[in-house]
C-alpha cells in the first residue's frame, strides 16, 4: 500500500509540475519597485440549502455553511522574501431531526523566510514554519460518544531549512529541505493514552488502570519536498496545486507522508464565485476507525488514504 501511494503521488507531482506552455496565458513583467510590504485579506461565505415540502420522491431538509478566511502579509526586496499567512476554514451542516455536524475545520499558519545572494537568481535559501490544527471536536460518525480529535489533538508543527526554486512571479515554487522537524501534539489525556496520531500510548495494568500515562508529544526529523503551482487556466478560472512529501529519518525511513491539494476557483464577478477542490492525505501514524462489536464503540484499523472533496458557491470579499 505504501509503495502504491508513493508511486501514484510522485506521478501526479511530475505531471502537475510540468508547466505546459498553454497554461502560461499571462506574461511576466519586471515590475519590481523596491522593498515593500503587501497585506491582503479575503473572506468567503458559501451557503447551500435544500427544502422539501410534500415532495413525491422524498428528501431531507438541510442547510450548510462554510466560512473561509485568509490573511497574507508579505515582504519583498532584491534579496529577501518573508511570506506569512493565516488560514481559517470552518463548515457546518444541519439536517432535519439531526444535530449540527461540522464538514470542514482548518486552522493553519505559515511563515517562510528566504534569501538569495544574487539578485537575478531564482533560487532562495529558505527557512519554513508551518503549524496546523483544528478548532472543534471531531467524531467518527454522528455527534455521539467520545471525540476522536480535538483542538491540538492533533496539532502539527513543521520547521526546517532548505532551498526553494521560484519562477514566474512565485506562481511556481519547488522547495526541498533535507532537515525538517515534525512535531505532533496530542494535548488530550484520553487520546494520548490511546496512542492516537502516532504518539506513544499509555501502559495499563490488568485492571485497566493507567500505569504510565501516554505521551502528548512526538518528535520526528526527516526530509521534506513540496511543490506549489498556481495558474490562470482561462478568464475567471484559476487552479492551484499544492503537494507535500515527508519521510522521517528515524522511524521507518521511506514511508512517505502525503498531503496533496488541488483547488479550482471560478470567479463570476467581483463578489460571487464558486470553488471546487480535493484534498488527499496519507499518514501511516494516523489510523482509521471501524465500528466494533460493541454498539457505539470503534476499533482501530490500519492507516488508509484520506480524501475529501468540496464544491461551493458563495460570496467573497477582498480587503
Amino acid at each position: 500500500m505504501r509503495t502504491s501511494v508513493l508511486l501514484i503521488t510522485l506521478l501526479m507531482f511530475n505531471v502537475l509540475s510540468a508547466q505546459p506552455d498553454w497554461l502560461y496565458i499571462e506574461e511576466d513583467k519586471d515590475d519590481y519597485k523596491g522593498p515593500e510590504w503587501v497585506q491582503k485579506n479575503k473572506v468567503a461565505l458559501d451557503i447551500n440549502e435544500a427544502v422539501f415540502v410534500n415532495w413525491s420522491e422524498g428528501g431531507t431538509n438541510s442547510i450548510s455553511g462554510l466560512l473561509d478566511f485568509k490573511s497574507v502579509l508579505n515582504y519583498t526586496d532584491s534579496y529577501y522574501v518573508w511570506n506569512n499567512d493565516a488560514h481559517i476554514r470552518y463548515g457546518i451542516n444541519k439536517q432535519q431531526q439531526k444535530e449540527i455536524r461540522k464538514t470542514d475545520d482548518i486552522f493553519e499558519i505559515n511563515s517562510n523566510l528566504g534569501y538569495k545572494p544574487d539578485q537575478a537568481s531564482e533560487w532562495y535559501y529558505m527557512a519554513r514554519l508551518n503549524f496546523r490544527t483544528q478548532l472543534t471536536n471531531g467524531y467518527a460518525g454522528e455527534n455521539e460518544g467520545d471525540p476522536i480529535s480535538k483542538f491540538m489533538a492533533p496539532g502539527y508543527l513543521f520547521f526546517g531549512g532548505g532551498m526553494e526554486y521560484s519562477k514566474n512571479k512565485k506562481k511556481f515554487l519547488l522547495y526541498f529541505s533535507p532537515l525538517t522537524l515534525k512535531a505532533t501534539f496530542v494535548l488530550d489525556e484520553r487520546l494520548a493514552n490511546a496512542g492516537a496520531f502516532g504518539v506513544t500510548g499509555a501502559e495499563f495494568d490488568d485492571q485497566g488502570n493507567v500505569v504510565v500515562p501516554g505521551e502528548q508529544f512526538r518528535r520526528e526529523v526527516g526530509v521534506l519536498l513540496t511543490n506549489t503551482y498556481e495558474r490562470k487556466l482561462v478568464k475567471n478560472i484559476n487552479v492551484k496545486n499544492q503537494i507535500s512529501l515527508y519521510s522521517d529519518y528515524i522511524n521507518n525511513f521511506g514511508n512517505v507522508d502525503v498531503d496533496w491539494r488541488l483547488d479550482f476557483d471560478f470567479k463570476v464577478n467581483s463578489f460571487v464565485r464558486a470553488n471546487f477542490g480535493t484534498h488527499l492525505r496519507y499518514d501511516d501514524d494516523v489510523k482509521t476507525l471501524v465500528p466494533s462489536d460493541v454498539e457505539g464503540e470503534f476499533d482501530e484499523a490500519g492507516a488508509k488514504v484520506q480524501w475529501k472533496q468540496f464544491l461551493g458557491v458563495g460570496v467573497a470579499f477582498d480587503f
